[in-house]
């Protein structure tokens, strides 16, 4: 069984000089923790990357750079908490294994076990992807089932590696490291990184004309909230739902301005729209909205009860979002948001002319339905934010 917490002095142990064996340092960031960021980046941009490359060239074949850009993460981090587990194990100086837990006789940090099998997940759906491409079609659907493989692996790579710096933030701020600061900043980079991932997960259901139905904000508040829940109550950080919204929404506004200046020719059919570029995905949700007043509110209510607190985030969380989202999506269907910033005006190969319309989804949201419909988002962005509060408020003391 794994132990969060590490034992009696190994605070102590921690201060004192590593061996020429020991993977992590006190007076820098652990080598292995810039290696899993490269790792959880590599994944997210290539998943941005691959979304684009189906609707503008369709899967041609495994061999496109953005599955590589996916595979070549997962296998960083399978890689560094491979040799983790391995120096850990057979070679690793006391302070190296008084930070690590113990799974069937092999030692190392608990997000190094996770990140692991995260990573060989991900590199097992490679033959299963490709067979059933071979069996049904070269781009039937995005979430299939060796599509679902991965993604559980790239959930497990990204939590795994923010496991591993989380339990190196809290021994670094018991030891009084100098590098606690950078240790936060990549800590808030990795939340961020799991939004993006949460978001991609749920990206079929936020097009820009169904923003006027109240389904995309019961999908939102079932992924999001957790993660601001859980990133907020794990380590004292003011701004931390605020900062992983703002690396999601930095992200995919890139990736609207970068990659469209790629050339691109559909290689699939039937091609109704004539693509000859990159097609972005659309401008990213006003997450930052509600992490900003979630963060404000979370300074104050940051020891209240859980269920209280749940309560108040998936409220807030819904009403803000609602709030800037659903006039935001009228200026996204009007032709002021069709440039190069909003990227309103790009389409898929597979786009019909009647999506070139800008129209909502008919009929939207209203009255009765509309109202049943954002209190069930609530409800659920509560459910979401008690499985993120309970999660954050036990990872507070992982040391190891």
């Amino acid at each position: 069984m794994a132990h969060a917490v590490s034992p009696a002095g190994s605070v102590a142990r921690a201060r004192e000089q590593s061996s020429g064996k020991e993977p992590a340092s006190d007076t820098g960031v652990p080598w292995y923790l810039w290696c899993g960021v490269l790792s959880s980046t590599l994944i997210e941009i290539g998943g941005i990357w691959d979304y684009s490359w189906h609707r503008s060239i369709g899967r041609d074949t495994f061999w496109t750079p953005a599955h590589m850009a996916i595979q070549s993460g997962g296998l960083i981090a399978a890689g560094i908490c491979a040799y983790l587990l391995i120096l850990t194990t057979f070679g690793g100086s006391e302070t190296a294994k008084a930070a690590a837990v113990q799974v069937f006789g092999l030692r190392a940090p608990l997000g190094a076990f996770l990140a692991a099998w995260g990573g060989l997940t991900m590199v097992t759906s490679v033959p299963f992807d490709n067979w059933w491409h071979a069996a049904y079609g070269l781009d039937v659907k995005i979430v299939s089932p060796p599509h679902a493989l991965l993604i559980f692996g790239v959930h497990c790579v990204a939590f795994g590696i923010l496991l591993l710096i989380l339990s190196s933030l809290h021994r670094a701020v018991e030891a009084g490291s100098p590098a606690v600061k950078t240790m936060e900043r990549l800590y808030l980079y990795a939340g961020g990184v799991i939004v993006m991932s949460q978001m991609f997960l749920i990206i079929q259901y936020l097009g820009n004309g169904s923003l006027h139905l109240s389904r995309p904000y019961r999908v939102m508040g079932a992924v999001v909230p957790v993660i601001f829940a859980l990133l907020s109550q794990a380590h004292p950080s003011k701004w931390a739902a605020t900062a992983a919204a703002s690396i999601y929404t930095a992200y995919y506004i890139a990736a609207i301005l970068i990659l469209p200046l790629f050339p691109a020719q559909p290689k699939l059919g039937p091609v109704f729209y004539p693509v000859t570029h990159m097609v972005p995905s659309n401008f990213p949700m006003l997450l930052i909205a509600p992490a900003i007043v979630l963060d404000l509110l979370y300074r104050r209510m940051r020891d209240e009860k859980p269920w209280i607190l749940a309560l108040v985030t998936g409220v807030v969380f819904t009403g803000v979002l609602v709030a800037f989202e659903w006039p935001f999506a009228d200026f996204l269907m009007s032709r002021w948001a069709e440039n190069r910033f909003f990227g309103t005006m790009y389409y898929d190969f597979s786009a019909h002319p009647s999506d070139l319309a800008h129209v909502f989804a008919s009929p939207p949201d209203t009255g009765l339905q509309l109202a049943a419909g954002l209190v069930k988002a609530a409800a659920i962005s509560s459910i979401s934010a008690l499985a993120g509060i309970y999660s954050g408020r036990w990872m507070r003391g992982v040391r190891r």
